[in-house]
């Protein structure tokens, strides 16, 4: 099939339509569903999306095929249409409904994520109609030869954090708008209150009377969901790294929980950002702890990110080794310490980049007292630590208020 046969506005024709704004917007994004960070991803962009253009048509390409987190998405998008879709081993769009979106879109969005994971979907809508696309809070760690001829093709560039964009000068990129603009999850407005409040209620957690914690090992065990991409050798490394590591990490997130209990008197909510950390929470957070400690703490099964967000919002602090979590709770308005791995990919500079330094443990530079500490800062002065968290809700509004109108293509 030649794409090109796609193609129903010419690049000219396409530009002087966008001149007011797109009518028509597809977005790639949704990349998997067994971590809500990923997840979060999509309604922070989708939200944005509608804020800037109320009248325009989103279809939202969407990687992953969980119900769960789909149905969350049709619940609070009701206008957005979403589609599924692969392509064949030259690059060919297999599904009608993706070629019909590719005729109907104005311009291509790919959203935010740990790299541009929807590369092959650029292409392919590139490639068929010759319209433009950008590229919506992303990490880019390497510019790979496929990538160096995609790139400079971007109507815009966006990336997640400055470390991006140091890669992206040291591979020689350029282009129109290349900036830093933050993970769309910091724009993640989703709440599921029903769920959150039965489950506060049923576990006598009192609002801003208690802290999220969240485990992580440092690499995530992927050979569970995806065994036949691993080699035993490969797989052994991996397990071979985080028995080493994981002790070691999570005893000081524990220093910090026992100090907040014997403190405040107050319960610990031991919480997933992705699915495998239900199966590790017991190990490195709980069991350890001693026995009054222990009564104090409660489990939460995986879950979606609107009741996360729901519940975060109501705790005094979240403390994670995950990046996202932290994320969705300062969108939410609440205090939250990232306990950042070096495994963790250059993400993390975003932190620093939106001023939270304080609030960024390098875990193998730090001590569990370290952290207690901090966190007895917090409950010294909550009221200084709202401030900032506004500060940087407030920042991350304005840098996305001009990202959106570049990305919905106005000048």
């Amino acid at each position: 099939m030649n794409r090109r046969s796609f193609l129903t506005l010419p690049g000219a024709a396409a530009a002087s339509r966008l001149a007011s704004g797109p009518r028509t917007l597809l977005v790639v994004s949704g990349w998997q569903d067994i971590n809500i960070g990923d997840i979060a991803h999509t309604p922070g962009l989708l939200y944005l999306l509608q804020r800037r253009l109320p009248r325009a048509k989103i279809v939202l390409w969407k990687r992953s095929r969980g119900s769960e987190a789909e149905a969350m998405l049709q619940r609070n998008f009701p206008a957005v249409r979403i589609i599924h879709g692969d392509m064949d081993a030259d690059g060919n769009v297999r599904e009608e409904e993706v070629r019909q979106a590719f005729r109907e879109a104005d311009r291509m969005i790919h959203g935010s994520g740990p790299g541009v994971v929807g590369e092959a979907h650029l292409r392919a809508f590139v490639q068929s109609t010759g319209k433009p696309f950008g590229i919506f809070g992303v990490t880019i760690p390497q510019v790979t030869p496929s990538l160096k001829t995609l790139l400079p093709k971007a109507d815009f560039l966006f990336t997640r954090e400055t470390a991006s964009l140091k890669v992206l000068a040291e591979a020689g990129i350029q282009g129109p708008d290349i900036r830093f603009v933050p993970d769309a999850t910091f724009s993640l407005h989703l709440k599921d209150e029903a769920k959150a409040a039965a489950f506060l209620k049923a576990n006598g957690l009192e609002n801003k009377k208690f802290i999220c914690a969240v485990p992580r090992l440092r690499k995530t065990p992927y050979y569970k969901v995806r065994p036949q991409s691993y080699t035993a050798e490969q797989i052994r490394e991996i397990d071979d790294l985080n028995q080493s590591k994981k002790e070691q990490d999570h005893s000081k997130l524990r220093e910090a929980l026992i100090a907040w209990v014997r403190t405040t008197g107050h319960k610990v909510l031991v919480c997933p950002e992705m699915t495998y950390e239900t199966e590790i929470m017991d190990e490195l957070l709980i069991q350890p702890l001693p026995p009054d400690i222990r009564t104090r703490v409660v489990k939460h099964d995986y879950w979606m990110p609107d009741e996360a967000s729901s519940v975060y919002e109501r705790a005094f602090a979240v403390l994670s080794f995950e990046c996202h979590s932290p994320i969705i709770a300062l969108a939410a308005g609440t205090p939250a310490f990232y306990l950042r791995q070096p495994e963790d990919s250059i993400k993390g500079q975003m932190y620093y980049d939106l001023d939270l330094a304080d609030w960024v443990f390098e875990i193998e530079q730090t001590g569990g007292s370290q952290i207690a500490g901090r966190l007895q800062g917090l409950i010294a002065d909550y009221s200084s630590a709202r401030k900032k968290v506004e500060a940087v809700r407030h920042r991350t509004a304005g840098i996305y208020q001009e990202a959106t109108a570049r990305a919905a293509g106005k000048p």
